[in-house]
């Protein structure tokens, strides 16, 4: 059975979606052009356009900027270089303050005009429509969020290791780097939903395999001081804390930690850093011992990919830092990209047409630490972990501190029990 969003959000959303099966087409929907390309919702015979719903104001506002920014940077460099099948590329974008009701009904609004979306922040909000998506919308969705639950869909494609596999890949560190052993209690911190509990999965599956405890804290998103759980955790003996929430809570759980004399390790999953939280007070003790696990290196490598994307981000963005967002962004969007170069080539940028292109492609990403592959539409496209740890002087506040593996616990574990 999959994990679904908490009632009180589907509820909420019922009305949202209600009579949204009619969809608004082209009068050319399906006909082919000079060059004989079919094409569909979104594309013209000179635009493509491609969606974008994102944060920018609100849990993961940082995220958000960072990765749309990025995103519209491959747009421009895109259409520099003469666009995709003599067409130039359009991505709309929408803001949704990681508010259900704001997201639904962005989506219900750009899903008729747009051939797919970029990206898709909020696990709960894209399980919320993955029926409606795999039922009759079916155009590509690749999430910056990475819920087991969305594994499995034809049409939402999670790049990435899922936050299970990259919780358990984050305790195989701990335990790689004996900063846990068996028998200890771990505590976890998470949000309630999609995120949270499918992580809490992969803790659960870890401890299981390495015989350890987990102490559960549930949080909700709007949960900002993380004293209470941090003196349920440091009461209960456990020897480290996973945390699934945003950059607010990482900050207030390693920093109480910190202020109270819980000396324990902290590892978080992709969505629980920001360089932000670097000036903030909780700053030197997100050094000392917090760590993060991603599916590419962090923007600050020296290896070629990250270091070009870096350097063209600041040149486009000066103003603006770096963080792990921008290659989370870019990625997902060159990985869009060519899907619809595939496409063109067999003539097909209808919905279809993209969706059989996507699953061509393998071998993706190298330059930034690992390869994905997106022919298996029931696997995401890696089970490998980067654990990085923050570090002030580094280029967008992270360095690696062991690169992609996976955990004999995450090559042996269900996504889909």
């Amino acid at each position: 059975m999959k994990l679904r969003v908490v009632g009180a959000v589907v509820a909420a959303l019922t009305l949202t979606l209600a009579g949204c099966s009619e969809k608004a087409k082209s009068s050319d929907d399906g006909a082919a052009d000079k060059n004989g390309v079919k094409a569909g919702e979104g594309v013209t015979d000179s635009k493509i356009t491609l969606g974008a719903l994102t944060d920018m104001t609100g849990v993961y506002a940082s995220l958000g900027k960072s990765v749309t920014q990025a995103q519209q940077l491959w747009v421009e460099e895109t259409n520099k270089a003469g666009g995709i099948c003599d067409r130039q590329i359009e991505l709309t974008v929408r803001d949704h303050a990681y508010d259900p009701q704001k997201a639904i009904g962005a989506y219900t609004e750009l899903e008729p005009n747009v051939l797919g979306f970029t990206q898709f922040i909020g696990s709960p909000f894209v399980a919320a429509v993955e029926s409606r998506i795999d039922g009759q919308d079916k155009g590509i969705v690749l999430p910056q969020a990475w819920s087991a639950n969305l594994v499995g869909s034809k049409y939402v494609r999670v790049i990435g290791a899922t936050y299970d596999v990259e919780t358990i890949n984050l305790i195989d560190f701990l335990l790689d780097e004996k900063r846990i052993a068996k028998g200890d209690k771990i505590g976890h911190v998470y949000f309630e939903g999609d995120y949270g509990e499918n992580a809490l999965a992969g803790s659960k599956h870890a401890a299981e395999e390495a015989g350890l405890t987990v102490v559960e804290q549930k949080i909700k998103p709007t949960d900002n001081d993380m004293t209470a759980q941090v003196s349920a955790l440091k009461q209960a003996g456990v020897k480290a804390i996973v945390i699934s929430a945003g950059p607010r809570q990482a900050a207030s759980l390693v920093g109480v930690a910190a202020a109270t004399g819980f000396d324990v390790p902290v590892v978080g999953n992709n969505s629980a850093y920001a360089p932000q939280l670097l000036a903030t007070q909780a700053g030197a003790a997100l050094q000392k011992d917090y760590y993060i696990g991603s599916s590419t290196l962090p923007i600050g490598d020296p290896a070629e990919g990250p270091a070009k994307l870096a350097k063209a981000y600041a040149a486009k963005y000066p103003k603006d830092g770096l963080d792990n967002g921008v290659i989370a962004g870019y990625n997902a969007a060159t990985v869009f990209g060519e899907a619809l170069k595939a496409a063109c080539e067999s003539k097909d940028l209808t919905r279809e047409g993209v969706d059989k292109a996507l699953l061509t492609i393998k071998d993706f990403g190298a330059d930034f630490g690992i390869s994905h592959d997106f022919t298996d539409p029931a696997a995401p496209s890696t089970k490998e972990t980067v654990i990085m740890k923050p570090d002030a002087k580094a280029p967008g506040g992270l360095k690696v501190v062991r690169p992609a593996e996976v955990a004999p616990a995450a090559e042996s574990f269900s996504l889909k029990p």
